[in-house]
C-alpha cells in the first residue's frame, strides 16, 4: 500500500523507551488491546509525514499499557527516536463493531437532522465536530458535539434521541427532547 494513500487508525501512542533492547511503552488508545498480541505489522506515524510500515517482533500488555518491540529497533537510542509516534493499522483492519456501536471517527462530520415537529421533511441542525465522553468517575452517555448556526449543541448519543445513525450516508437523525436545545444554547454565566 503506497504510504501517500494510507488511511490508518491509531491504536496506541509511544510514550518512552523500556529497557536497553529497543522496546517501547505505549499508551493504549483502542477498546480492543488484545489484538496487539497478534499484530505482526504496524505503521508508525508522526502526524506530519506519511506513516512508515514496520514489522512487530513482539507485543504484550503490562499494567494497562502495551510494550512493543519493532524490527530494526535494537537499542534504547533507537527506541528513544520513536517517542510520541502513533502506532496505526490500516483503516480496513479495524475491529467490526456490533450493531448500535460506532467509532468516534465515523460519527465526526456526520450531518445531524431533527425529525420535523410538524409533518414534512426533517430539518438540518448541523454537523458533528466531536464526541465528548464523561469521566470514569461519572460514567454516562457520550455527547455529540454538534456545530449549528446558533452555536454548539450537545446531543446525548442515546437510542431514544439518536433514532437513526447511518455512518455510510454521513447522517444522524435525532428527536430532541423538549428543552434540550434551549439548555444547550443558553449563554454561559461568567465565573
Amino acid at each position: 500500500m503506497p504510504a501517500d494513500s494510507f488511511e490508518g487508525v491509531t491504536l496506541a501512542r509511544i510514550l518512552r523507551p523500556r529497557g536497553i533492547r529497543g522496546e517501547v511503552v505505549a499508551e493504549i488508545l483502542t477498546d480492543f488491546p488484545e489484538r496487539f498480541t497478534r499484530l505482526r505489522e504496524a505503521y508508525l506515524w508522526d502526524g506530519k509525514n506519511p506513516p512508515r510500515r514496520v514489522a512487530v517482533r513482539a507485543c504484550w500488555l503490562h499494567k494497562n499499557q502495551a510494550i512493543f518491540h519493532f524490527e530494526g529497533v535494537d537499542s534504547r537510542n533507537d527506541a528513544e527516536r520513536l517517542r510520541g509516534l502513533e502506532v496505526q493499522v490500516p483503516l480496513v483492519e479495524r475491529v467490526t463493531l456490533p450493531a448500535g456501536r460506532y467509532y468516534v471517527t465515523d460519527l465526526m462530520g456526520c450531518e445531524v437532522w431533527e425529525h420535523a415537529v410538524s409533518p414534512g421533511a426533517p430539518a438540518r441542525l448541523g454537523v458533528v465536530r466531536d464526541v465528548q465522553f464523561t469521566g470514569e468517575e461519572t460514567p454516562g452517555t457520550p455527547l455529540l458535539v454538534t456545530q449549528t448556526p446558533q452555536g454548539e449543541l450537545l446531543i446525548p448519543l442515546a437510542e431514544e434521541i439518536c433514532t437513526r445513525i447511518d455512518v455510510a450516508a454521513r447522517r444522524i437523525e435525532v428527536a430532541l427532547p423538549d428543552g434540550l436545545r434551549e439548555l444547550n444554547l443558553k449563554p454561559k454565566a461568567p465565573r
